[in-house]
């Protein structure tokens, strides 16, 4: 709890340092609605045109469009910096970190705090628009409300334990910006979309190697088009704990190998 309280009160210093600037705030929170907007109606009008990809309707790929943009919004949110640690180990300001009273992951993830206001806001609506035309067509009913909810915060954790531990490679490799545009962006995009669009090979990749399949896909499956049962659901939950574990085992280790650069 002191942890908690701790942290919460370092994001809304951060929050607060952030907001000084509120032009600057409020037009990127606009040029960001407007790159997420395009990127989805893009979709949508191909959607529109011929109508369902491999059996998945427009409104079951905008769910799972929904779920991968508010997952992801938490993420960035309440851990920005573990994307950025790669520019803490150039610099040397990691030894800043390390000299605070508090753990180092808990001072990284505070710093630079910002709400994600545009991919939230369209998340909510993409699942919104999708989830009341599935229940009007009889597809799902009121329980996949909350069951939604859960399966946000476990996409949360999933994509934190993925970006933890890319950091964590940093340790060792330093440049990590490549590394993270296949774990983190390209896997994410990719996730955005049914996964039995893609061949074997990468479906694969993108459950066993890179888990962002159980973000919304896996469990879409279940709360959507009620294949596999509850164990669809529960793996999740499973995936997310232990992805998050070894995410922390695996930081651990690479700090306790970190050596600052000495400027």
């Amino acid at each position: 709890m002191i942890s908690v309280k701790l942290y919460m009160l370092l994001i809304r210093a951060s929050l607060r340092s952030r907001m000084q600037y509120k032009f600057n705030f409020f037009f990127s929170t606009a040029m960001a609605s407007c790159v997420h907007i395009s990127e989805f109606l893009m979709v949508a009008l191909v959607m529109m045109r011929f109508g369902n990809i491999k059996g998945w309707t427009l409104y079951e790929v905008c769910y799972l469009y929904g779920v991968m943009m508010i997952s992801r919004a938490i993420y960035r949110t309440l851990a920005s910096d573990v994307h950025h640690l790669e520019k803490y180990l150039v610099s040397g300001d990691l030894d800043a970190l390390l000299t605070r009273p508090v753990p180092v992951l808990l001072a990284l993830m505070t710093q630079n705090a910002r709400v994600l206001f545009a991919e939230f806001g369209q998340g909510f609506i993409l699942l919104f628009l999708a989830i009341k035309a599935l229940m009007i067509s009889g597809q799902i009913g009121w329980s996949v409300i909350p069951l939604t909810g859960l399966i946000i915060v476990s996409g949360a954790t999933i994509l934190f334990a993925i970006g933890l531990a890319t950091a964590a490679a940093g340790f060792w490799l330093t440049r990590i910006e490549s590394l993270q545009n296949m774990t983190e962006d390209a896997s994410q995009t990719a996730a955005r979309y049914p996964l039995s669009l893609y061949p074997k090979w990468l479906q694969g990749a993108l459950l066993l190697i890179v888990p962002v399949g159980f973000i919304n896909y896996i469990p879409a499956l279940y709360l959507l088009r009620h294949q596999g049962g509850i164990g669809m659901l529960l793996g999740t939950l499973a995936v997310a704990a232990v992805a998050l574990w070894l995410a922390m085992r695996f930081w651990r280790l690479g700090l306790s190998r970190y050596q600052s650069t000495g400027s």
